[in-house]
């Protein structure tokens, strides 16, 4: 009766395993809110591909954009880079400042896919994974939106569409006036 007993008993036992990992593979990690917003913006300081330091902190009192990518992020990265170049290019004189963070990737094939896009936004290599893990990024792409006391008020996962951009950026432009 004994040995019969145990027989069922590891079946049984990985029941509340298999269900946890079911409930796991059904949630969409986009639909999970992050705990950082409304939180500081944690500071990072990175090299730029262009050389020169990339300082979050450098760009306090503007409202920031922290784009998280890399160049093997297809197609995703690749539909939202011309999104974040045209509304850099539309935002900067209000005020606004894009930052682009490359992770997991080569330094080459940043350069290679900033070069493709003519990305003039500040883009840097996160070459030890800390400020993506900082920002808690589950993959590519990811954007954080910062107001301009240095809080993150909004995070987007998925490529940024201009109505995304246009649409958290002009509340948070509405704001610090």
């Amino acid at each position: 009766m004994k040995r019969r007993s145990l027989r069922w008993l590891l079946p049984v036992a990985a029941l509340p395993v298999l269900a946890l990992l079911a409930y796991g593979f059904r949630v969409n990690h986009r639909d999970i809110p992050s705990p950082l917003v409304g939180r500081p913006a944690t500071a990072f300081t990175l090299t730029s591909y262009a050389g020169e330091p990339m300082s979050l902190e450098a760009h306090r009192g503007r409202v920031v954009v922290v784009n998280f990518w890399a160049s093997w992020c297809i197609p995703a990265c690749y539909e939202e880079a011309p999104v974040l170049e045209r509304n850099w290019r539309a935002y900067r004189d209000r005020g606004v400042m894009v930052l682009g963070v490359d992770i997991q990737d080569k330094p080459d094939a940043g350069r290679k896919f900033i070069e493709q896009f003519s990305l003039t936004f500040p883009n840097a290599l996160d070459p030890t994974g800390k400020v993506s893990i900082d920002y808690g990024v589950y993959g590519v792409p990811e954007t954080f939106f910062i107001d301009a006391r240095g809080r993150i008020r909004a995070k987007h996962v998925g490529a940024v569409t201009d109505a995304v951009f246009q649409r958290e950026v002009d509340r948070l432009l509405a704001e610090a006036k």
